[in-house]
């Protein structure tokens, strides 16, 4: 039967040594390390987990939607202690300034060092979301970041941001500079008219004279939730039964471990484990779930272990695989946090680093303005920093209504920092950035409510096709998440007048994935609405009023 090991050490309540969190002891033969969704972070940083993730159906009360204090409890930390600070939103602004901040690849690189003492040869495998969600990613179209995994050690990967980048960026990226280096693999993207094979599905790895096969199984909504546009000739999907048949064929090449590095999401990782036979883990991401102990779920044949290792270079995974013959015995699992302050930068990837950023350094560092509140994203609705830009986009574009993707990244700003030119790029650096003016009638608008809720609230994980809520400006509604589709969006209300539904009104919004949208970047319409609000005021989210879930562990308020 699977072992799993919990996190060694995780009851106690902190840790004031380097020592105390990251000397793991080696198990097994097999040694697989995992980030994912650093989303280009290359510098450490604070990013505030979410207070609201809600589980509806059988994911409820379950890892991963588990926030704040049911999260804290479940695992047995103390209220102020780092690993609190590092899962939870828990007393966030407090604990950023006592432990400081987490991720960077200056950090992560000396943990990997670090493991790598005790655990030769193994493999670092990376999710996904690498190649977007900074300015200098952007700017230079991902070649910052082929270049710092590259140095960081990085074996194989999948994607899912890295194609809104375009078909043929993303082909220059794999076949010339991640040559060599990095294979990108991923079984489920093929072509649209024959059916081709798109990248590698899988990667072959020998570790410690084990054979280890790693498929890739990149974002499968990707043409729904990212314009399709930008890669007309790819498809995506689950592919559960390719799946099946890959791994059937796999096991009888003589894999003795078989691992899928997913960017499915962890709901859907979890229904896929039960329903694909002979998958050792799933090493995922997509969700930005920090889940702090792995989820062993049971299918025909035995069991596949299913873990989701967070976001923005906070975490690392540590998989030890023991094996024997051509079958994994026991698996042991640890996620750890990335602390700064605990680990010293590696000398090498800070020169790397530097040199990355120094072409840009005065657009990065020039101040728009200062904030007295806590400016955050994630979270099933509408965060301080989303309210921000959608007070932006009503002022500037002149429209009483607004509306802002819920996308999961984004960088967290405590109290008294400054809201730099990079502090922005970090919350809108995409490739269909353009802010549009749109005239809906109320029933358009709450089809449009009711299409993205079902996306995030479908109690079927496989039809969980984008991010979190549509971030809403200027409207209030109420929301019932467990509610049939097209019955959870209520009480739509302009002010104190109910939304009409044939009555025409003014939207503002940016992201849109339609193809030849015109209209100023949402960037320089926040840079706008800035020069005349240097000082930013505690900003309150309008969020729903939500309906039906009251002691869902998955809320936090």
């Amino acid at each position: 039967m699977l072992a799993v090991a919990s996190l060694a050490g995780m009851a106690r309540p902190a840790w004031g040594r380097a020592d105390d969190l990251y000397d793991l002891p080696r198990r097994g033969s097999v040694h697989l390390l995992h980030f994912t969704d650093c989303h280009a972070q290359l510098l450490p940083v604070h990013y505030r987990e979410p207070d609201t993730n809600l589980g509806v159906g059988p994911a409820a009360g379950k890892p991963p939607h588990l926030v704040g204090d049911a999260l804290r409890r479940r695992y047995g930390w103390a209220a102020r202690s780092r690993l609190t600070h590092a899962f939870t939103h828990l007393n966030f602004a407090e604990a950023a300034r006592r432990y400081g901040k987490l991720g960077g690849f200056t950090h992560l690189a000396t943990l990997i060092k670090r493991l790598r003492t005790t655990r030769p040869n193994a493999v670092l495998l990376d999710g996904g979301d690498t190649w977007q969600g900074s300015a200098t990613a952007l700017w230079t179209q991902g070649h910052d970041m082929a270049k710092a995994c590259r140095a960081l050690g990085v074996s194989v990967m999948t994607g899912h941001w890295e194609f809104t980048l375009g078909a043929q960026r993303v082909q220059q990226m794999t076949e010339q500079e991640l040559s060599g280096a990095i294979e990108f693999i991923a079984h489920n993207v093929q072509t649209r008219d024959f059916g081709d094979a798109v990248f590698a599905s899988h990667a072959w790895r020998e570790v410690n004279g084990v054979a280890v096969a790693i498929i890739g199984q990149a974002f499968p909504h990707t043409a729904i939730a990212n314009p399709a546009h930008l890669v007309p000739d790819w498809s995506f999907g689950l592919h559960e039964q390719k799946l099946q048949t890959l791994v059937n064929d796999l096991r009888a090449r003589g894999a003795a471990a078989v691992i899928l590095l997913s960017h499915n999401g962890m709901d859907a990782d979890l229904k896929l484990a039960s329903r694909v036979n002979g998958i050792d883990a799933i090493l995922g991401g997509h969700t930005h779930d920090g889940v702090p102990r792995p989820v062993r779920v049971r299918n025909r044949d035995g069991s596949t272990l299913v873990t989701n290792a967070g976001s923005n270079g906070k975490f690392l995974g540590v998989l030890d695989l023991e094996v024997r013959g051509k079958r994994v015995l026991a698996a042991h699992y640890t996620l750890l946090p990335v602390f700064a302050d605990l680990l010293p930068a590696d000398s090498a990837m800070t020169s790397l680093v530097d040199e990355i950023r120094a072409p840009y350094l005065a657009q990065l560092q020039e101040p728009l303005a200062t904030t007295e509140g806590l400016l955050y994203r994630r979270g099933n609705f509408t965060g301080t920093f989303d309210q921000l830009m959608l007070d932006a986009l009503m002022a500037v574009r002149d429209a009483p209504i607004a509306f802002s993707p819920g996308f999961r990244w984004g960088t967290t700003l405590l109290p008294g920092d400054i809201l730099t030119n990079e502090a922005l790029l970090n919350q809108t650096a995409i490739t269909y950035p353009a802010t549009t003016v749109s005239s809906l009638r109320g029933e358009q608008i709450k089809a449009i409510l009711e299409d993205v809720a079902d996306n995030l609230f479908n109690p079927d994980p496989y039809y969980q096709q984008g991010g979190d809520m549509v971030r809403v400006g200027g409207l209030t509604y109420s929301c019932a998440p467990l509610a049939p589709a097209g019955d959870r969006i209520r009480d739509l209300r302009l002010g104190d007048v109910p939304l009409d539904a044939d009555k025409t009104y003014k939207v503002a919004s940016w992201a849109s994935v339609n193809e030849d949208v015109d209209g100023p970047p949402i960037w320089d319409v926040v840079r706008q609405y800035l020069s005349t609000h240097r000082v930013i005021e505690p900003l309150r989210p309008n969020v729903p009023r939500l309906v039906g879930v009251r002691g869902n562990s998955g809320l936090s308020r």
